[in-house]
């Protein structure tokens, strides 16, 4: 039996999720949705180098395919709202730019050139192209798929969210793991396909906004922007805010202890008051 109104108690529900001595994939993905108003399914991402990986997820998970190459902000979008577990090759990658920072493709002028609307010229193209890291070579293939679904263990966590969720994620990612300040880091263009080989790479999350080709391709109409893990880093960092909010009442850190994270009814104005009746005298 469903407790909904445990569920909707926030400190309920937050020392509830504390019993549990490890959170599971869909306990993640419930806070994220319950306490963050998260509406998206975050996204497990995997790289297969070995082929005896890739023939253990052929066989065992219940996996997809694309009619036609697709970008990677595609999957991404398949796998975030309709619960898609999909694998893709480099035959099946619809993106140059991802191709190139997977290694699937090689440095050479159209990759340049796909630049140059963003920078002064042709030399300062190639130069911030050179910039981007690279996954090292030897890449069979890629799996996306829902976390709380997901039959692999995530190299990478992709969400997407907007600027004050993804502001709360980065904060309890500091307290978590004790680290500050919280680097953000933005390419002028590959934000998704970039944006997880280098989290990938360097095992530090990154906040940072779309690229052209996410917006249109990835559907991110709303605004939103792409929050994106280590694999194994977002279980600390949902077990801090649970913590938090079994300590300060709330989730909110614009109005402390408020449940709403996105509460922003004027700070300290004096006006916006409510209180309990007083009672009227004989």
């Amino acid at each position: 039996m469903i407790d909904t109104s445990l569920l909707l108690n926030d400190v309920e529900f937050a020392n509830a999720m504390l019993e549990k001595n490890e959170l599971s994939n869909a306990d993640l993905v419930f806070s994220l949705r319950n306490l963050l108003r998260m509406k998206y399914y975050p996204v497990a991402v995997k790289f297969f180098y070995s082929e005896d990986e890739l023939s253990e997820f052929k066989k065992h998970a219940s996996y997809k395919v694309g009619a036609h190459a697709f970008t990677f902000c595609h999957y991404l979008a398949a796998s975030r709202q309709r619960g898609d577990i999909l694998l893709g090759t480099v035959k099946e990658l619809g993106c140059s730019n991802a191709k190139f920072v997977w290694g699937w493709k090689e440095f050479d002028e159209s990759e340049v050139k796909s630049h140059l609307k963003y920078a002064k010229d042709m030399a300062q193209a190639e130069r911030f192209v050179k910039t981007k890291k690279r996954l090292p070579g030897g890449l069979l293939a890629f799996a996306t798929a829902p976390l709380h679904r997901t039959p692999f263990k995530p190299d990478v966590i992709h969400g997407m969210s907007d600027v004050l969720q993804a502001y709360h994620l980065g904060n309890d990612w500091c307290a978590a793991m004790d680290i500050h300040p919280f680097e953000m880091t933005m390419t002028m263009n590959s934000s998704a396909c970039h944006g997880v080989a280098s989290v990938y790479l360097t095992d530090k999350p990154n906040i940072t906004p779309m690229c052209s080709g996410s917006y249109t391709a990835g559907k991110t109409e709303q605004g939103e922007i792409n929050w994106i893990w280590p694999g194994g880093q977002l279980g600390p960092t949902v077990r801090w805010m649970l913590e938090r909010t079994v300590r300060d009442k709330g989730t909110s850190f614009p109005r402390t202890g408020e449940t709403y994270p996105g509460f922003n009814m004027c700070k300290l104005c004096p006006f916006l008051v409510w209180m309990k009746p007083r009672e009227e005298k004989g």
